[in-house]
């Protein structure tokens, strides 16, 4: 239970600083919400990648490995966007320091997700 609200907790905190990059009266731009499309997509790989592969092999697997490539890609990326929207004058370099932040913390409370619920055997996604 503890896990699970500071997870949510973390979360939040994350999105509040997307949102304070956004809203806040002198920034004014909301081109850094794109970022949200990678925080959708980010899981996504890792989780195919987790049911086609069979853990019992103590070999490396290429799926596995294609999706962690393929989730750095996306991490690496919406890291990236914000930088190139601040270069372009789309937004202000405080509001990019914000959603870096916000990355930061949205990324870490997902790596944190699968760190806590991931491990379990007994794991599956009915229980939500």
């Amino acid at each position: 239970v503890v896990a699970l609200i500071s997870l949510s907790f973390g979360g939040a905190v994350g999105l509040m600083f997307l949102m304070l990059g956004c809203a806040l009266p002198q920034y004014n731009q909301y081109w850094p919400l794109f970022v949200l499309v990678f925080y959708i997509l980010s899981p996504i790989p890792y989780c195919i990648a987790r049911r086609l592969v069979d853990d019992t092999d103590a070999t490396s697997n290429a799926c596995k490995e294609l999706a962690i490539f393929l989730t750095t890609g996306i991490v690496v990326s919406a890291f990236g966007l914000p930088i190139v929207f601040a270069r372009a004058e789309l937004i202000y370099w405080g509001a990019c320091a914000l959603v870096l932040t916000g990355n930061t913390v949205i990324f870490a409370t997902i790596l944190g997700f699968f760190l806590v619920f991931g491990s379990n055997d007994d794991f599956s996604w009915q229980q939500w």
